[in-house]
C-alpha cells in the first residue's frame, strides 16, 4: 500500500486546474512528494492527451531514482509505461508514456523536433535550482504554445518564488502543505575552525554518541568528492568497527554506486553527497542531515572567457532543501556547521545559473531556433547584454553565424549538432575533415571533464598537461592495461576516466550521425596505441 503524502489531498485540484488551463505553477516543501505523485495523477487524468508526458529533472541520478519510484507504485516495469532518459542511459520504450529525463535531452530534442511531436505536457521539477538548461527549455516551451495550444506546462518547485514564473506562464500557483515530518535545526556555537571534512566526521561521531541519537541513517552534505573522500578517510577506522557503512554520492559516479547509496541497506548509513543529493531524492531511513553550508557552483571566469568551479556559501533555499532530507520518512535533525548569526548574512535564493556562466551554447540555441537577435528573445531571465554581445562575437569567429546577422551558417547547424561546447565543436568538425576525428573527438572529452589524471610523478612535469598521453592512457583503461600508467607514476580517478571515456565514445557517435565531411583517417588513432 502506497504511503499518504501531503500532496495527495491536492491532486484533484491540481488535475482540475490544468483541466481548464494550459499552464500551472505548483510549489510544494520537501516531503509532499510532488516529484512521484503529481505525473501519474496527470497521466490518469488523460491531461497529456494521446501524447507523453516528459518530467524533467535537473540531475541524472534524480532522474533515474524517480522514474524507478513512479514505475514501482504503479507495479509496472520500468522501461514499459514509465522510463526515464539521461546521457549514456535510456530506459524508455514505445509504450512510454511518462518519461523522466534530464533538463539537456529536451533542448537538444527541440533543435531537431521543434513542434515536439508526440509530447502532451512537459513538467518542470525542482525549478528552483534554475539550471541553464532549465531557463532555456522554459521559454523554448512557452514559445511553442504559440503554435501548439495543446501542450500544457506545469512547473513545480519547493522553494521558488512563485509570482514571477506564473506571470511568465500567465497562469494560476498552487501550494501544498509542507513536509511530512517535523525537522529540528541545530546550529554550532561558533564558526569551524578545522577543514569541513574533518568537522564534518567530528559532527557524525558527536551525533552518534548523543544519548538521543534515534539510529537512522546519516546524510552529509560537502561540496566535492574531494572532501567527501577526505571525510570518508576520517570516518573508516570507526565506522567498519561498529558496522556502520559509509557511501559517497556525487556525479562521477557510475550509477551503480549512486544506486547503492539510495537504495535502502542491511546496515546502518551514512551518505556522504555532494548537492546531487539536494532535490527529488528520497533516501529511505535517514533522519538526520549534517550541512557544510558549502557547494561548488559554475562560474565563468573574466580572464579566460570559461566555466570554472568556484567554492561558495549555499543560499537559505538550498539549506531548506537540505534540512529536508532529514524529514522523509520519519522525524529528523539537521546539523548546520554554521552559527545562526552566520546564516543572516546568506542569500536568500542562488543566482540563476544563466547569469554567471558562459552562455555561447545558449545563444547558438535561441537563434537557431528564433532566428532573431537573443536580447530581444522571450527568457524568463535574459543573460546579461555584455554576455550576449561576447557570444555572438565567439560565434562568428568560429564561423557559426552570417557576419552581422542572426543567421547560422552551414558550420553552425553542424555545431549544434554536436554535443558540446561550440568551441570544442569547431574543434571536432575541422577534426574530422583533416582526418583527425578519433584524436580530437578524445581531447575533446579529456577537456569537456574533470582531469582524470589526479597525481603525476615529480620527474614528469609535461605529463599535467599532456592530451596526446591522457588519450593513450584513456585507451589503456578501456582495455585494462595499466603498465603505462604505472612506469609514469600516475593515479588515475577510474569514475572520470570511466565518463571521459564516454564522452569520447559519444562524440565520434555524433560526427558520424551528423554526417560531419570526413577526410582520409590518420593511420593509427592515439586511443588505438599500445
Amino acid at each position: 500500500m502506497k504511503q499518504i503524502l501531503p500532496i495527495d489531498a491536492l491532486l484533484p485540484e491540481i488535475v482540475a486546474t490544468l483541466a481548464s488551463g494550459r499552464n500551472l505553477v505548483l510549489q510544494a516543501p520537501p516531503g509532499a512528494g510532488k516529484s512521484t505523485r503529481v505525473p501519474p495523477a496527470l497521466l490518469d487524468a488523460g491531461l497529456s492527451g494521446n501524447g507523453t508526458i516528459l518530467m524533467l529533472e535537473p540531475r541524472r541520478v534524480a532522474a533515474r531514482a524517480t522514474a524507478r519510484r513512479i514505475a514501482s507504485e504503479r507495479g509496472v516495469t520500468l522501461g514499459d509505461e514509465v522510463g526515464y532518459q539521461v546521457r549514456f542511459d535510456n530506459r524508455t520504450s514505445k509504450e512510454t508514456r511518462l518519461a523522466v529525463i534530464t533538463e539537456g535531452i529536451l533542448t537538444r530534442r527541440l533543435q531537431s523536433d521543434p513542434l515536439l511531436e508526440g509530447v502532451g505536457l512537459v513538467i518542470l521539477d525542482e525549478f528552483h535550482e534554475r539550471s541553464l538548461h532549465t531557463d532555456l527549455a522554459i521559454a523554448f516551451l512557452r514559445d511553442l504554445q504559440e503554435v501548439r495550444d495543446d501542450l500544457k506546462i506545469v512547473v513545480m518547485s519547493a522553494t521558488i518564488a512563485t509570482d514571477a514564473i506564473a506571470r511568465f506562464l500567465k497562469c494560476s500557483v498552487l501550494e501544498s502543505q509542507g513536509r511530512t515530518f517535523d525537522v529540528a535545526i541545530e546550529y554550532v556555537n561558533k564558526p569551524v575552525q578545522d577543514a569541513i571534512p574533518l568537522e564534518a566526521a567530528r559532527a557524525v561521531g558527536r551525533l552518534i554518541g548523543r544519548a538521543d541519537d534515534d539510529g537512522g541513517d546519516i546524510l552529509v552534505f560537502l561540496p566535492g568528492a574531494g572532501e567527501i573522500h577526505q571525510c570518508e578517510a576520517a570516518l573508516k577506522p570507526w565506522t567498519d568497527e561498529v558496522g556502520i557503512e559509509v557511501l559517497p554520492l556525487y556525479s562521477a559516479l557510475s550509477a551503480e554506486a549512486q544506486d547503492r547509496a539510495i537504495e535502502p541497506g542491511l546496515r546502518r548509513k551514512i551518505v556522504l553527497a555532494t548537492n546531487i543529493a539536494e532535490t527529488s531524492l528520497t533516501i529511505d531511513g535517514v533522519t538526520s542531515v549534517i550541512d557544510s553550508g558549502l557547494v561548488r557552483q559554475l562560474r565563468m571566469s573574466p580572464a579566460s572567457g570559461l566555466d570554472q568551479l568556484e567554492l561558495t556559501t549555499i543560499s537559505l533555499a538550498s539549506a531548506r532543501q537540505r534540512a529536508g532530507r532529514a524529514g522523509r520518512t520519519r522525524a529528523g535533525r539537521a546539523l548546520r556547521l554554521w552559527t545562526q548569526a552566520a546564516e543572516h548574512r546568506m542569500a536568500e535564493f542562488d543566482a540563476a545559473e544563466i547569469t554567471r556562466v558562459d552562455v555561447v551554447a545558449p545563444i547558438l540555441e535561441v537563434i537557431a531556433w528564433s532566428g532573431a537577435d537573443p536580447a530581444n528573445f522571450g527568457w524568463f531571465e535574459a543573460p546579461a547584454a555584455h554576455a550576449i554581445g561576447r557570444a555572438r562575437v565567439l560565434l562568428e569567429q568560429l564561423g557559426a553565424l552570417e557576419p552581422g546577422a542572426f543567421r547560422l551558417t552551414p558550420l553552425g547547424r553542424q555545431l549544434l549538432e554536436l554535443p558540446a561546447h561550440p568551441r570544442l565543436a569547431r574543434m571536432l568538425v575541422e577534426g574530422a575533415r583533416t582526418g583527425c576525428a578519433d584524436e580530437v573527438s578524445a581531447m575533446a572529452a579529456i577537456v569537456s571533464e574533470r582531469d582524470f589524471v589526479i597525481s603525476v610523478a615529480r620527474d614528469a612535469p609535461d605529463a599535467e598537461s599532456d592530451l596526446l598521453l591522457r588519450a593513450e592512457i584513456l585507451a589503456d583503461a578501456a582495455a585494462g592495461r595499466t603498465l603505462r600508467t604505472q612506469q609514469l607514476g600516475f593515479e588515475i580517478h577510474t569514475g572520470r576516466a570511466r565518463r571521459t571515456r564516454e564522452i569520447y565514445e559519444q562524440l565520434k557517435k555524433a560526427l558520424k550521425t551528423a554526417r560531419i565531411p570526413v577526410g582520409p583517417e590518420s593511420a593509427r588513432s592515439p586511443t588505438e596505441r599500445a
